[in-house]
């Protein structure tokens, strides 16, 4: 495929997963936001550009025009006080600057990214708010959200995200789909680091045992929650933030010949081989190229990649979106004034 030239901004824009599977189809990004200091200085160390910071305070009007709009926006409760369950019951959230900013730029087409939990939160009522929103009153056409498996998009990650797709009535939008399975599975073996890493990040005697009885009481109620070691032949489960994040995720790996630890842990390091997935490794689950500089705290760099997008399932619905408006006869902008 052809790279095509078109403009896009990047809202809730994290460390840039967006901004690069679009760049990656020939698009300039005009417009960046992201609150969260540390991501605004990975986003900076990658792109050259710094974020603006708190989309809530930006006047749309101050944002440059722009083909697509990107964005994937925290998931929250929406007000149960707006009776048609659409713009009105937005206020408040930051979905409502989405809306706004679609509303007075008009993009001829956006892909907005949730947890896959969007769809069921709040019984439902959050997705319908959403999609009446950009169907009823923004006018967008809208398909129906899909729910994608990044491990079927050449990363070796269980990673379900909900994806929603607009674009404006003058495009149709009635024929675009979303992309497939690439069939090119990949398992964590293929992107496990090259070469032996830091003592840091094996796991001490004492936490081991922390977690095989944490894990041992949860089983004897029949739960089964707890940490899980992923072999070179499997795939990670999806990296989220916080909780049991990395110990979700943990490995084994038998390179490590100086036992000496690095950090405060108590006990020895185990013998056993296992340790955490570094933070490279989970660049490479999200489909990072290992060009991408990491240059804050492994604590952020998780943080950071545990709240990213997989990089290969965006660059393959925005081939998808591009090709659909490619082949539209866009006769014109069109301004609406609804918020």
């Amino acid at each position: 495929m052809s790279k095509q030239k078109f403009t896009f901004i990047d809202l809730f824009a994290g460390i840039g997963g967006f901004r690069m599977g679009f760049e990656r189809l020939g698009g300039e990004c005009v417009f960046s936001s992201e609150i969260d200091k540390y991501c605004q200085q990975t986003y900076k160390y990658n792109f050259g550009d710094c974020p603006d910071g708190d989309i809530t305070q930006k006047n749309a009007n101050n944002i440059p025009d722009h083909d697509i709009l990107l964005g994937g926006f925290p998931c929250q409760a929406f007000s149960i006080a707006g009776r048609k369950g659409g713009f009105e019951d937005t206020r408040g959230t930051l979905f409502f600057d989405v809306a706004r900013i679609i509303n007075q730029k008009r993009p001829k087409a956006f892909l907005l990214e949730n947890v896959k939990g969007l769809a069921s939160h709040d019984k439902g009522k959050t997705l319908r708010v959403i999609l009446n929103t950009l169907r009823d009153d923004l006018g967008y056409y809208v398909p129906g959200p899909e729910i994608i498996d990044a491990k079927n998009f050449g990363v070796p990650q269980r990673r379900e995200r909900i994806f929603i797709v607009g674009f404006r009535n003058d495009i149709k939008g009635s024929e675009f789909i979303y992309p497939e399975s690439l069939n090119n599975h990949m398992t964590f073996g293929d992107i496990k680091e090259e070469n032996p890493v830091s003592s840091k990040y094996y796991l001490s005697e004492k936490y081991l045992e922390t977690l095989r009885n944490h894990k041992s009481r949860h089983e004897s109620k029949g739960n089964g929650f707890g940490y899980a070691i992923i072999s070179d032949d499997e795939i990670a489960n999806a990296i989220v933030v916080g909780g049991m994040g990395r110990e979700r995720n943990l490995v084994i790996d038998h390179r490590l010949t100086d036992f000496t630890p690095v950090t405060n842990i108590k006990g020895k390091i185990n013998r056993e081989g296992i340790r955490r997935m570094t933070p490279r490794e989970w660049a490479r689950l999200q489909g990072y190229p290992d060009s991408f500089k990491i240059q804050v705290s492994d604590t952020q760099a998780y943080k950071q990649f545990g709240n990213s997008v997989a990089i290969p399932v965006i660059e393959e619905i925005g081939k998808n979106i591009l090709s659909l408006l490619n082949n539209s006869d866009v006769e014109k902008d069109i301004k609406t004034t609804i918020i």
